[in-house]
């Protein structure tokens, strides 16, 4: 395991083979108490509301900004191809952690120069990948992408207790698209308007093509074991962190696999640490009560005995996930229909379950 990059960063990285305290942590980190308040998804703003990229280096589309973002911004997703990928944000107040879901954003991006020889990967030349990073805030920008607000909503009844409970829970996600021209590794800066003032943020790089063996649309889904409640004795408490728990483990991934519909979501309500988990679980929860027995609903949980300090449980390294949430759609054949990195909402999990059904 190693920890995301972003400061409060959601997300556990799933590598090497122990597990850090940085994945755990589900505290409110002195948010004022209170259920979350629902928010609705709205649309990306106009690209006129953003400084121009022509002629713009990534450092001078930021600097054009009126000030630094004293917003904690944290990507929510690692896992990025060459053409079109669903770019993921979550906006933090930086005192309380609270959510923020005011918010208008618009992202930019240039090249990271390729460090000199001998700085290749991660484990070469560290000083000469920093330069780089640095040189590319000098590289022609390229956007601006304006960013979608997703509501991660649910009804009442299935907003659990993880969620309801929390003042930090997750209300919406900002997403947009970006293109990507190639792989390697691309320098992201936001630009942020919020109560008609505009902030810029550079973000940490995104690396473009690096998790190649993450299961795609397309292919064969792995095998995997999951459990049930059956094998629990009905314990549900030893397969899910939800509270109270869910209801997707009444069958194993290992017998439905090429003969139904299934939606797999690997996600952990109680260790997540940008409390995107609790919201997407509950959002999976409506779905499988919407669409019932069309397709198999399977929770799977990330940390063996749900114990981040015990390491990552099998079916996670068997799909080779990096983050965590991440759901599977996979059609009656057993292939994959949809692969969602990150936090999603109702409309997005009905599009890829509809899409897996269909085929």
């Amino acid at each position: 395991m190693r920890a995301a990059p972003p400061a409060f960063a959601l997300l556990c990285l799933l590598a090497g083979g122990a597990s850090l305290g940085a994945c755990g942590g589900s505290g409110s980190d002195g948010a004022t108490a209170g259920p979350p308040a629902v928010v609705a998804s709205r649309p990306a703003p106009p690209k006129s509301d953003f400084p121009s990229a022509a002629g713009q280096t990534l450092r001078q589309v930021v600097k054009a900004a009126d000030a630094r973002s004293e917003l904690i911004v944290s990507p929510l997703a690692e896992v990025f191809y060459p053409g079109s990928n669903r770019y993921l944000l979550g906006l933090y107040e930086r005192d309380s952690r609270t959510p923020v879901s005011d918010a208008d954003v618009a992202l930019y991006f240039a090249k990271v120069p390729p460090p000199k020889r001998g700085a290749q990967s991660k484990s070469g030349n560290r000083g000469q990948i920093a330069k780089a990073q640095a040189q590319a805030l000098d590289e022609p920008a390229i956007g601006p992408f304006p960013v979608a607000v997703e509501s991660l909503a649910t009804k009442p009844g299935f907003r659990s207790d993880s969620t309801a409970e929390d003042p930090g829970a997750a209300r919406v996600v900002y997403a947009t698209a970006l293109d990507f021209p190639s792989a390697g590794e691309w320098r992201v800066a936001a630009v942020i308007k919020r109560d008609g003032e505009l902030t810029g943020k550079v973000l940490p790089s995104a690396d473009v093509g690096e998790f190649k063996r993450v299961p795609r649309a397309g292919q064969r889904a792995p095998l995997i074991h999951t459990p049930t409640a059956q094998d629990v004795g009905a314990e549900l408490s030893k397969i899910t962190t939800r509270e109270p728990p869910d209801t997707m483990n009444r069958v194993d991934y290992a017998d439905a696999l090429g003969k139904e519909p299934i939606v797999l979501l690997f996600a952990t309500p109680q260790f997540c640490q940008s409390r995107v988990c609790g919201p997407v679980v509950d959002v999976t929860a409506q779905a499988q009560d919407e669409y019932g027995d069309k397709a198999a609903f399977i929770h799977m949980e990330i940390f063996n005995d749900n114990d981040p300090g015990e390491g990552v449980r099998p079916q996670v390294r068997a799909f080779r996930l990096p983050t965590e949430p991440w759901l599977f759609t996979i059609d009656r054949g057993g292939r994959i229909s949809a692969a969602i990195e990150g936090p999603f909402g109702l409309k997005l999990l009905r599009r890829a379950v509809d899409k897996a059904i269909a085929e």
